[in-house]
C-alpha cells in the first residue's frame, strides 16, 4: 500500500476534513467485531499521520492523529486505560 500525499488536490490535510477528500483507496479496518460492520477505518498518510473515519459514514469527518498520539492511544488501550468506556 502506498500512503497518500500529505496534501490532497493541493489542499492541506486537517482534523475533521471530509474523509472522502482523502480518497477511497488505502482505508483499512484494523479489527471488526460483532457489531454489524460498524467500526472504524484507518489510513496511514504519507507524512506518517493516521486518518481515522467511521466505516458507516465514509463521507463523514476524518480525524487525523500523529504517530505519537496513535501510539499513546493503542498502548493505553492495551494497558486497560480505556476500559472505563466499556462499563
Amino acid at each position: 500500500m502506498n500512503p497518500i500525499k500529505a496534501r490532497v488536490h493541493d489542499a492541506p490535510i486537517y482534523n475533521g476534513m471530509p474523509a472522502r477528500e482523502l480518497g477511497s483507496e488505502g482505508w483499512h479496518k484494523p479489527w471488526s467485531g460483532g457489531n454489524g460492520g460498524n467500526c472504524l477505518e484507518a489510513m496511514k498518510l504519507a507524512d506518517g499521520r493516521i486518518a481515522v473515519r467511521q466505516s458507516a459514514d465514509p463521507d463523514g469527518p476524518a480525524l487525523i492523529y500523529t504517530p505519537g498520539e496513535m501510539t499513546a492511544f493503542i498502548q493505553g488501550a492495551k494497558a486497560g486505560e480505556a476500559d472505563f468506556l466499556l462499563s
